[in-house]
């Protein structure tokens, strides 16, 4: 197979990832894609290093031998952990995501940032290097949601359990005196995007303008396959394949996602 024509590989600790490819989809709508899901050990964000180091390469093998052209690392947790591992292994580009603090502090000279994130992601040093990079350490507020990613994985959005989870994450802010920026740092919360913002908007002050790093991410990868030459030059919409570490029925499942 031309290499052009081969597909773009994603892959996730559950559901969260397709948010990403959603939105890649949606620029490319002519490349073809493949999805893997972890979701048996879903959400990362409650595991140690060691554990996502090797779900993560267990997933990166799945994609390098289906033969993907590139590897998007749709976690940010991952991100955080093995992109650089990632990234000497596979001869092929590995497009990793991380929380859109750049965007919302270039945007909002004062005011606070707040991030909302695993545990895991927070206490990475990759993301403590962008929050000093950008000089925002002071209005960076990061918001440990250990346990989020795991009531959206059930699949249930709208669930009272979510808001109920946001309004207790976001509201010892209440009082902050101006929230300029809410990130969403995990994949997994773009799916309750609007569930975040109707909280954050009631509870707290400010414009808590929502920024979410899929859609950097998305942008990044036309950018990477334009660079590479390797943009398809199919003129027929593409397609997409979804598997699962829960198996070929929870798998079909996820297409109602993108």
């Amino acid at each position: 197979m031309d290499k052009k024509e081969q597909p773009i590989g994603f892959y996730d600790s559950g559901i969260g990832g397709i948010s990403v490819l959603a939105e890649t989809v949606r620029l490319l709508p002519n490349e073809n894609y493949i999805y893997y899901g972890d979701n048996l050990y879903a959400p990362y964000g409650l595991k140690d290093e060691k554990d996502v180091i090797e779900r993560s390469f267990v997933c990166g093998d799945f994609l390098y031998e289906k033969g993907v052209k590139t590897i998007v690392i749709a976690c940010n947790t991952a991100t955080s952990i093995v992109v650089r591992g990632m990234r000497e292994k596979y001869s092929i580009p590995v497009i990793s995501i991380e929380p859109a603090v750049k965007p919302a502090s270039e945007k909002y000279a004062e005011g606070d940032i707040l991030v909302m994130a695993t545990k895991a992601t927070v206490n990475q040093q990759r993301y403590k290097d962008l929050v000093e990079r950008l000089g925002a350490g002071e209005r960076v507020k990061s918001i440990e949601c250990e346990n989020l990613a795991n009531l959206v994985e059930q699949g249930d959005f709208d669930a009272p359990a979510i808001r109920a989870y946001i309004c207790e994450k976001l509201a010892p802010f209440r009082e902050s005196g101006n929230v300029c920026a809410v990130v969403i740092g995990c994949t997994h919360y773009s799916f309750i995007e609007s569930q975040i913002r109707d909280v954050a908007q009631k509870l707290l002050k400010g414009n808590c303008e929502i920024f979410d790093g899929r859609f950097g991410t998305a942008k990044h990868v036309v950018n990477v396959l334009e660079q590479e030459g390797l943009l398809s030059g199919r003129k027929t919409r593409g397609t997409v394949e979804f598997y699962s570490s829960k198996g070929a029925e929870f798998a079909a499942t996820m297409k109602k996602y993108l």
